[in-house]
Formats: C-alpha cells, structure tokens, sequence
C-alpha cells in the first residue's frame, strides 16, 4: 500500500522486541505495492542491522511464509526466507495484522531497473528449480490446488452490468466506471475467450507443478550487488507450469527487452519444455480479468486507498494500450488462429 496503516510505528517495535527479540531503534514505513493489505517497513536494529519487515491483514496463509523458508533451505539462493520467532513460528500477531520479519536486501524491483541478459537466465533457472522442487506432502496439501475457477469472470460481469445504471460521486470511480462501458463489449469477449479455455483445460487435466502466480516486475529484486530475488509468495498454487511462464513475455512490466527478447534469454536459464498455447493464452486472459475485477472492488466498492486509487486505475488502463498485456495476450492465442 502507498498510504501508512493506523497503526503506531512503537507498537510495531515492542512487537518484533517481544516476538523476535530484536532490540530496535527505529521502523519506517515504505510506500510500495499496490495491495491494500499489505505495508511493509524498513527496521533498523540496534547494532545497525536492517530488516524488511511485512504486515498482512485480512486472509492469511501460512504457506505463504513456510514454502519460502523451504525453497531456501532447499538451495534455491534467489528466495528471501522469513525469519523465526523466539518460538520457531515464521510469523509473529499483532492488532489485525500478521507479521513477517525478513532480511533486508538493499535493491530495486524489475520495474525500476532492467534485468539484465544474466538476470533472465537465472530467472529461467530459478523457475525451473521451483517448478521440478520435491516437496513433502503435508506441505503441498496445504498449497491450492488450481480449479479454473470462474470467480472473477463473474465478478467482472456484475461489475460491467453494475456501471451501467450506477451513479458515482468518487472521480477515480466516475472515471473507471466511463471506461470500464467504454470496453465491455471487449472485456465481455475476453471473459467467453477465458471461459472457452478454461473448459478445454478441464478437459485435459494437464500436470500441475508449484507456481509462484505472481511473477511480475514488481516481484523481481535486484540487489546492490547484481543479485537477483524473486519475493512475495503469498498466493501459490499447484498448477500447469503455464501459471508462471505467461509472465515471460507477456508485458508484465519489463523494461529492455522485446517480449521475443524476454523469452529466448529466459529460456537459455529454463530448458527446452513443451508450453500449452491454450494454458499459456488462458492465464493471460485470465490475469487480466482478475486485475480487472480487483480494481473494481477497491475502486467502485468502496473510497478507500487514497494515492493508491489512482495508481490502481492507471495499472487497470495500461492493460488496453497499444503492445500491452491485452495485445499480447491475443497473439499468444492461437484459437483466434485457428477458428
């Protein structure tokens, strides 16, 4: 979130004292991300040590802390483990928020600096060790498991039937609502493009590996010393390896290189693999749709979000434009191809 939580940086402290023991001097709020239910700070120990600390309201799932400190103590090195507690839990409570300590790793995420050609091929290398991990099973249990769920196309729906005899007094919902009418007749054509895929999907049952799901720019880090992360696992899945590789490619906020680019160094880290067009296709779609429908709810339900509401209706609007996730998204289906 841009916008600092009503929650008093001492009660911050007294909690990573209490639960991780760490003797600190100060927390700073960071204006990063665009989830409402997320803050994270930087913290600074006593001893000069800092740390990346995350704060999560709402839903929280336990994997998406133990599958990190998994993947590290794997050896997979561009996972940034949380820390433990006293206690040896990876997440300490404090008001409405879970809390996660992490390392502090000095960088810029992927929209701020372009990866380089050796930055894509240890991204390929990476996601494949992710991708082929053994993990035991009450671990994976605990992961979702994909269903095609059509849980956002029907939220998108509502929300284009919705804007259709609804007034708004907000100017960034006035605004989402006047576009959202200007494309329905396209977003209705891409949620029966997505539904169609989905059902073919169904049909077919194809392998599911462990999927990060949100691979973005904003989900690569590159260090002050050229090193490279990928963070925030709070949503993944076992899925077809198609749910991580449509980001490759697929506008996702990579600057430097054409998608073409993108693909071949990332797959010179990767390995040669058979990719489904039609999953590849689906979850581009799908992608959309679900940062459609997010938007949305934040936009048109409720106030809230202050800066973050403009910037949340400029990423919603950049899907449309001219070489954007839409664009691509199109040409990778080859159904409009082939009938």
């Amino acid at each position: 979130m841009l916008e600092k939580p009503d929650l008093q940086d001492e009660k911050i402290i007294a909690c990573l004292q209490d639960e991780y023991g760490l003797p600190l001097v100060q927390v700073a709020f960071l204006p990063l991300g665009v989830d409402q239910d997320a803050a994270v700070y930087r913290a600074v120990a006593e001893n000069e040590t800092p740390y990346f600390v995350k704060l999560r309201r709402g839903i929280f799932d336990e994997t998406s802390v133990a599958l990190p400190r998994f993947l590290s103590d794997q050896g997979i090195v561009p996972i940034i483990a949380p820390l433990a507690t006293r206690t040896g839990q990876l997440w300490a409570s404090l008001d409405a928020f879970k809390v996660i300590l992490y390392p502090f790793v000095e960088g810029r995420n992927g929209y701020e600096v372009e990866l380089s050609d050796r930055h894509w091929r240890e991204f390929g290398k990476t996601l494949k060790s992710i991708h082929t991990v053994e993990a035991p099973p009450a671990l994976f249990r605990r992961i979702q498991q994909e269903t095609y769920s059509p849980q956002w196309r029907e939220i998108i729906t509502r929300f284009l039937a919705r804007v259709e005899d609804d007034a708004y007094d907000d100017p960034v919902a006035a605004r989402l609502a006047a576009f959202l009418k200007s494309k329905s007749a396209e977003i209705l054509d891409l949620v029966g493009r997505a539904d169609r895929l989905a059902q073919a999907l169904q049909a077919r049952t194809p392998a599911s590996v462990l999927c990060h799901s949100d691979i973005h720019a904003g989900n690569i880090l590159i260090d002050a010393n050229d090193a490279f992360y990928i963070v925030d696992w709070d949503n993944p899945i076992l899925a077809p390896k198609e749910r991580d590789l449509m980001f490759i490619g697929g506008g996702q906020g990579f600057g430097g290189h054409t998608p073409q680019e993108e693909e071949t160094l990332f797959y010179r880290g990767y390995g040669q693999t058979e990719i489904s067009p039609v999953a590849l296709a689906y979850y581009r779609y799908e992608r959309i749709i679900q940062d459609i429908a997010i938007f949305c709810e934040q936009l048109l339900l409720t106030n809230e979000g202050g800066e973050d509401r403009e910037q949340a209706l400029r990423y919603l609007i950049s899907n449309f434009l001219p070489n954007g996730t839409l664009e691509i998204a199109y040409q990778s289906d080859r159904t409009l191809r082939d009938g």
